[in-house]
């Protein structure tokens, strides 16, 4: 599957045009959409990696631009957790107005600060949002809506990045929905070391093989 799967989008959120790469496997089993963190893109090469693994699990995936060339110009837009989570939100009802995607089960896989506005988007859409991953992620930073939030949701975390795996243990504290933290051993914050990368998007994809169940 792999690259050969994947394709250039357009997506109008929010009333601006965000480019997105859409990764399309024969027969998917549900839909992973990508919330990238502070200062990367659809681009980024490390969802871009896991992204390519949880294809060859039978998974599409969805990397975007989660702000608009201009919103990105504004430093502080790049840590509006509200701001982001509702283009996430936004993200999901263009999945479903496509017809080739709209009967697949979603979840959100989240980095960095992008966890947070996974989670905080999951928590206002818990009949479309089956599962959530946090890589490295800052859940924490999800506030009040951790409660809220319904869909199982896999914490990955590097052994080596003791003060996010902190973080991580508070929000999941203050979780309701089946939750997980999964520590790999080593690893740092942005997973660089080698072989961690490919452990995290194994986790990823074991768990959203697990929950995006069609119904």
């Amino acid at each position: 599957m792999g690259t050969d799967a994947e394709r250039n989008v357009e997506m109008r959120l929010g009333g601006a045009i965000h480019e997105g790469i859409l990764g399309l496997p024969v027969e998917p089993r549900g839909l992973v959409v990508f919330a990238h963190g502070s200062g990367s893109s659809r681009l980024s090469s490390r969802n871009r990696f896991v992204a390519r693994q949880l294809q060859e699990a039978g998974l599409a995936t969805l990397l975007f631009d989660l702000l608009s060339e201009t919103e990105d110009e504004v430093y502080e837009n790049r840590f509006d957790i509200e701001r982001l989570a509702e283009r996430l939100v936004q993200a999901s009802d263009w999945v479903t107005g496509q017809p080739e995607l709209a009967d697949l089960p979603q979840g959100y896989f989240g980095a960095s600060t992008g966890a947070a506005a996974a989670l905080r988007a999951a928590a206002q859409l818990p009949e479309t949002i089956r599962a959530v991953v946090s890589r490295g992620g800052r859940p924490d930073l999800a506030g009040e809506a951790l409660p809220r939030v319904s869909a199982p949701t896999l914490l990955i975390v590097g052994g080596a990045d003791t003060q996010v795996i902190e973080l991580n243990r508070w929000a999941r504290e203050r979780m309701q929905a089946s939750t997980e933290l999964a520590i790999v051993p080593g690893a740092t914050h942005l997973f660089e070391e080698p072989g961690t990368l490919f452990q995290a998007a194994r986790l990823a994809a074991e768990w959203f093989s697990r929950w995006l169940v069609r119904t």
